[in-house]
């Protein structure tokens, strides 16, 4: 079984509520129509019922059994707007301005998830990723211990003596363009419950990874490194987590041999902790495309889940974005 058919077999276990805020966008009508056929969310599209209706004629596609609400017309807007004023009047938010915010349906989206009317959220068919991220962090902020957001990417490779069966998790590709020493060490955390959770990897073992291994080159850079992992150990004294590791002695046994010799995660890696995000991006395209892996992207960090999609995404990714959204949810 794939990485991604295990995930969906695990969000039909436990079925979540998954609003989408871009209702009425064709990909995500069509994907709402799958995600409900495969059992994998309830999915709830915002927007005008109509325009909703219209698109799914269009296409084809029956969308009974699925929910819908208006934002600009929802008899919850007032309690949603009410919330959200007391949520952010200290920042200078007024009744007012609360009561049009959650006329805008990624506000209202993420109302639904703060107040418990949905379990997750996945936008960006047609979003950038900042227009969920702001208010996401605003409304639902990050889990307790963790004081960013930052991104893993799952990768299934074909090399199953990787990882664990081929599956790694790389973090961050996506959010964090240079992260400090700290932040390196809370994503190390957040990625290391991505593995569990998502991956169903019971031994996160995570590398923090760098151009040097344990001291063989000194530079700034890999004194950064040093200092997340000694961070990391003082916040998660129980996690298998090493560095600073060279990519291969993160993964080759013999390598681990030579370079890290006596690390409880050199040459069995399964979590990639990269030092910025160049560096993240790149090797998990490197990955994809020299190495043949499939890689699906997901958020870590908030309290409650809501996951972002490239506005180039498919029909497929959205249903599979909503699968590994559903299973954080559980």
């Amino acid at each position: 079984m794939s990485m991604i058919e295990m995930i969906k077999d695990k969000a039909r276990k436990n079925v979540k509520r998954i609003v989408l805020p871009e209702g009425t966008e064709p990909r995500t009508v069509a994907a709402a129509a799958e995600i409900l056929k495969e059992g994998l969310a309830e999915p709830i599209l915002l927007g005008n019922p109509e325009a909703i209706k219209a698109e799914a004629e269009k296409q084809g596609v029956d969308l009974a059994g699925i929910c819908t609400a208006d934002p600009e017309t929802s008899e919850k807007a007032p309690a949603y707007s009410e919330a959200l004023y007391e949520l952010r009047k200290t920042k200078g938010v007024t009744p007012e301005a609360a009561e049009q915010l959650v006329k805008d349906p990624m506000y209202y989206g993420i109302m639904m998830v703060k107040s418990g009317d949905a379990d997750g959220l996945v936008s960006g068919a047609v979003h950038s990723t900042g227009d969920m991220l702001r208010p996401a962090l605003q409304i639902i902020k990050t889990k307790p211990g963790i004081k960013i957001v930052s991104s893993s990417f799952l990768m299934d490779c074909p090399n199953k003596d990787l990882g664990e069966d081929g599956l790694l998790v790389y973090a961050d590709c996506v959010v964090m363009p240079n992260p400090t020493a700290e932040e390196l060490a809370y994503i190390a955390i957040a990625a290391a419950d991505t593995a569990k959770t998502l991956c169903g990897i019971e031994e996160p073992r995570v590398a923090m990874l760098s151009f040097s291994t344990k001291g063989s080159a000194k530079h700034e850079l890999v004194t950064k490194v040093q200092e997340a992992t000694a961070f990391a150990h003082e916040l998660a004294p129980d996690l298998l987590l090493d560095g600073e590791l060279q990519f291969d002695a993160a993964l080759n046994p013999e390598v681990a041999a030579l370079k890290a010799k006596g690390s409880p995660v050199a040459g069995r890696a399964n979590v990639l902790i990269f030092p910025d995000l160049q560096a993240g991006n790149i090797g998990y395209k490197i990955t994809q495309r020299i190495g043949g892996a499939e890689c699906f992207a997901v958020l870590q960090g908030l309290a409650k889940p809501c996951n972002d999609l490239s506005r180039g995404c498919s029909v497929e990714d959205i249903v599979n974005t909503v699968a590994m959204t559903a299973v954080q949810a559980q």
